[in-house]
């Protein structure tokens, strides 16, 4: 008589079973976002950031020292627009144009010594011409003298963080001890773009036309490539020396995302142009800039003890925005953290607590979780009720 004894495969059928629906009934992992290696440049120094959130994307020789040519006049034009911003210069004001500046050599705006010249024709001129002579004469319309200019350009570069520059001159023209670096010119894109949108639209014209009074009206275009192969690109700024080799600061704009690249040592007028746009398209196609909390929305509240509200909502007061690999944003973590026994009197914006925010267990911010309104203190009976309540509560959790 055969046994009820089973055969070993199916043994083992039954065993391949119980371990699938196992792994079936397991909770889905999400699977991480796979982003390749960045493009690696023909260049000595480059970087890519997200203009809104400062996030650094891709970076090589980013910190390094190096001589930024006419990069330099994105400094120029800051200061000139923050002097107009500040009421001490007027955009229709006419500068006198001296010797030094007629006489600079290198890219020119073609203005003539003797003459006068409107403060926003130069500073065109600067931006879109990248002209020398008009660098140098602005400076010495702001600072009295290029020198003087040069220690203003130092001091404005402390104010924005960009620590590892040092300028001698307005222009650019090479010259010992004048430097900057790829996360500097970063720095200072930023600063072009949000503190003074109005003149940061003139990088995006791609012509500029000029004549000194009684000659001939020169038209010259922006040298700035990507202007007029992408539509996205709104800016920067070219430079070029022998020293510096082919630098170009470039930003655009796509799906509510602004990105800058620096691009410094090139070799050619064309490898920094095509270098540029590796970096943007990497940095548009991988990432995203996400709002990942609203600024004056309430993300918790809390027990207000002696107040006039028992209840206080918490948030954060300005935007949060992001960074992050695209596709990802349904994956953000919000985790409140609030602090035990807040009392009043409390004022707006007075820290209770933080807010961590988390992706694929990467932290990615942590910023004060603050009251969104005040609460003022309740009458006295109110707060020794509420100390009561606060004794027994701590009595019994002891």
């Amino acid at each position: 008589m055969h046994g009820s004894h089973k055969h070993p495969f199916h043994s083992w059928m039954y065993i391949l079973v119980l371990v699938a629906s196992s792994l079936l009934a397991m909770p889905a992992l999400s699977a991480p976002s796979i982003i390749p290696a960045p493009p690696q440049l023909a260049a000595t120094s480059y970087l890519l950031v997200d203009a809104a959130t400062g996030k650094v994307l891709v970076e090589h020789n980013a910190n390094e020292p190096l001589p930024p040519a006419s990069l330099t006049k994105m400094m120029t034009s800051y200061i000139v627009s923050n002097e107009i911003h500040e009421g001490h210069i007027n955009g229709s004001d006419m500068v006198p144009i001296s010797v030094k500046a007629w006489r600079m050599g290198g890219s020119k705006m073609f203005i003539r010594e003797g003459t006068q010249v409107p403060v926003n024709e130069l500073l065109r001129g600067v931006i879109i011409q990248s002209g020398n002579d008009a660098s140098v004469a602005l400076a010495e319309y702001v600072g009295g003298s290029e020198g003087a200019f040069a220690e203003i350009m130092n001091q404005q570069a402390q104010v924005l963080g960009m620590y590892n520059s040092q300028f001698k001159n307005a222009t650019g023209w090479p010259a010992e001890g004048h430097y900057t670096t790829a996360f500097d010119l970063s720095l200072l894109a930023r600063a072009l773009i949000n503190d003074f949108p109005e003149h940061y639209s003139i990088y995006a014209e791609r012509e500029f036309a000029y004549g000194a009074p009684g000659e001939e009206v020169i038209t010259q275009s922006n040298r700035n490539r990507l202007l007029f192969r992408d539509k996205s690109v709104d800016g920067i700024k070219t430079g070029h020396t022998e020293a510096a080799g082919y630098c170009l600061v470039a930003s655009a704009v796509r799906d509510n995302m602004r990105l800058i690249s620096v691009v410094m040592g090139t070799r050619t007028e064309a490898a920094r142009a095509d270098e540029s746009q590796k970096l943007l398209a990497y940095g548009f196609r991988y990432f995203q800039t996400t709002t990942a909390l609203d600024g004056g929305t309430e993300l918790a509240s809390q027990r207000v003890w002696g107040g006039k509200a028992d209840q206080i909502s918490l948030g954060v007061p300005d935007d949060i925005q992001l960074t992050i690999p695209r596709g990802s944003a349904d994956k953000i973590k919000i985790e409140t953290l609030l602090e035990k026994d807040t009392k009043a009197p409390i004022e707006q914006y007075q820290p209770l607590g933080r807010v961590v925010l988390t992706l694929e267990d990467e932290v990615l911010a942590e910023e004060p979780l603050v009251a969104l309104v005040a609460v003022d203190e309740a009458g006295f009976f109110a707060r020794m009720w509420d100390n009561v309540q606060l004794f027994v509560l701590d009595l019994f959790s002891s």
